[in-house]
C-alpha cells in the first residue's frame, strides 16, 4: 500500500474509533437523563466547558432559572459536544487528505468548514436566515466536491463524511432547542451511526479488504438487506429510548404486562412530527400509544435475529467463516442485552452495552460488504 493509501486508511480508521465513543457516550448521556443539563448550545449555560464553581452555578441558576445547574449531568453533555467537535475536526482533516492535490476540491471542502463555522457564529448571535444559509452552503460543498473528485469511492465517500458531521452538529442543536424531540433524538443517533459506518468503510476498503473479481455479488444483496434491517431495527430502538417506551411493559418479557399482545395505539406511537415547543423529556405519549413502540421493537428483533442466523450461516458457505463467526455471536448478545434491559429494568450499564453492540454489528456487516466488493487499486 502506498502512502496515500496508509494515510488516508489510517485517519478513516481514527475517525471510526472516535465515532463509536462519541456514539456509545452519547447513549450514557441520554440514558442517564442527561440531555438536556446544557439548556443552550453550542455553550453551555453561556460557558465554553460548563459551570463549576459556586459562583458560576449561582449565575448561570440566574440565567436560566427554567432549568438549575445538576453538576453531576452538565459535564457529560458538554463532554459529549466536545467529544463530537474533536470528531468533526478529524473528519475535515480526513476530507482533506481525501482531496490532497486537487486543489478545487481542497478549497471547496475548506470553504464548506468555514460556512458550517460562519453559521455557528450566526446561530449563537440570533441571525438565524443567515445560519441558515451558511449551513446550507457547508453541506452542499462536500458533496459536490465528493461527486468532482476523480477517486475511487472511499475517497469520495471520505468527502462526503464532511457533509455528514455537519448535518449531525445540526441534529445535535436541535435536539437542545426543539427539547428532545424525538424524530430528533432518533435522527441523531442514525446520524452517528452513519458516520461510524462511512468512516468504517472507507478504513476497511483501503485496508485491502475485497475480492479480485466478481465472486462476491451473489451475497453482496443478502449483505445490504441486512444493513438496511439493522438499520431499520436500530431506528427503532431509537424511536423506543426517544419516547420512553423501554419499560413500558414493566419487567415481563416475552409478555408485556402479562398479555401476548397488550392494547396498542400505532397511530400514535408514530407520529414524527407534533410541532415545535413541547417538551419531550419523560415523554408525552400514553401507554397503548408507547406499547406499540415496544412491541414493534420486538417484532423488529424478531426479523434481524432470524435472518441474521440464516445471513451467518450463507457467509459461512461462501468461506467468511470469521465473518460468519462474529455475526452470529453480535446477534446472541444482543439479543441477550436487550432481554435484560428489560428484565433488570433497564439498568445504565446494560443499557449502554445495547447500543454499543449494535454500533459493532454494523461494523461486522460493513465488513461484509467491503468484503464483497473489488479491492481498490493504486490506480483508483
Amino acid at each position: 500500500m502506498g502512502s496515500g493509501f496508509s494515510r488516508t486508511a489510517g485517519l478513516a480508521s481514527l475517525v471510526a474509533i472516535v465515532a463509536f465513543c462519541v456514539i456509545v457516550f452519547g447513549a450514557f448521556v441520554r440514558l442517564s437523563h442527561a440531555g438536556l443539563s446544557c439548556p443552550d448550545w453550542p455553550t453551555c449555560y453561556g460557558k465554553a466547558t460548563w459551570p463549576g464553581h459556586e459562583q458560576e452555578i449561582v449565575s448561570a441558576n440566574e440565567a436560566f432559572p427554567e432549568r438549575p445547574v445538576e453538576s453531576h449531568k452538565t459535564w457529560r453533555e458538554q463532554g459529549h459536544r466536545m467529544v463530537a467537535g474533536f470528531l468533526g475536526v478529524l473528519i475535515l482533516g480526513l476530507a482533506l487528505t481525501a482531496a490532497w492535490r486537487r486543489k478545487v476540491i481542497v478549497l471547496m471542502v475548506v470553504l464548506a468548514a468555514v460556512s458550517a463555522a460562519i453559521g455557528i457564529f450566526a446561530y449563537r448571535h440570533g441571525a438565524h436566515a443567515v445560519s441558515a444559509a451558511c449551513s446550507v452552503v457547508a453541506l452542499l460543498l462536500p458533496v459536490i466536491a465528493a461527486a468532482r473528485l476523480d477517486r475511487a469511492a472511499p475517497w469520495r465517500v471520505a468527502v462526503i463524511l464532511l457533509s455528514v458531521v455537519i448535518f449531525q452538529a445540526m441534529l445535535g442543536m436541535w435536539t437542545v432547542t426543539w427539547l428532545l424531540k424525538p424524530v430528533v433524538v432518533m435522527g441523531h443517533l442514525l446520524g452517528g451511526l452513519t458516520t461510524f459506518a462511512l468512516a468504517s468503510y472507507v478504513a476497511i476498503r483501503l485496508c485491502g479488504i475485497g475480492v479480485d473479481n466478481g465472486q462476491g455479488s451473489s451475497i453482496r444483496r443478502l449483505v445490504a438487506i441486512g444493513i438496511v434491517l439493522l438499520g431499520v431495527q436500530i431506528a427503532l430502538g431509537g424511536w423506543t429510548s426517544a419516547n420512553y417506551a423501554a419499560l413500558t411493559c414493566g419487567l415481563d418479557f416475552p409478555t408485556c404486562q402479562g398479555q401476548w399482545w397488550p392494547e396498542t395505539d400505532f397511530r400514535e406511537g408514530f407520529v414524527l412530527w407534533r410541532g415545535i415547543g413541547i417538551d419531550y423529556e419523560g415523554g408525552v405519549l400514553d401507554v397503548a400509544a408507547r406499547n406499540a413502540i415496544q412491541m414493534a421493537h420486538r417484532l423488529g428483533a424478531l426479523v434481524v435475529f432470524f435472518y441474521f442466523g440464516w445471513l451467518a450461516y450463507r457467509l459461512a458457505r461462501s468461506g467468511r467463516r470469521k465473518l460468519s463467526l462474529a455475526l452470529g455471536l453480535g446477534v446472541l448478545v444482543q439479543v441477550v442485552l436487550g432481554i435484560a434491559n428489560i428484565k433488570l429494568g433497564l439498568p445504565l450499564g446494560v443499557a449502554v452495552a445495547h447500543v454499543a453492540v449494535a454500533v459493532l454489528l454494523l461494523l461486522i456487516m460493513v465488513t461484509a460488504l467491503a468484503s464483497t466488493q473489488r479491492r481498490v487499486t493504486m490506480e483508483a
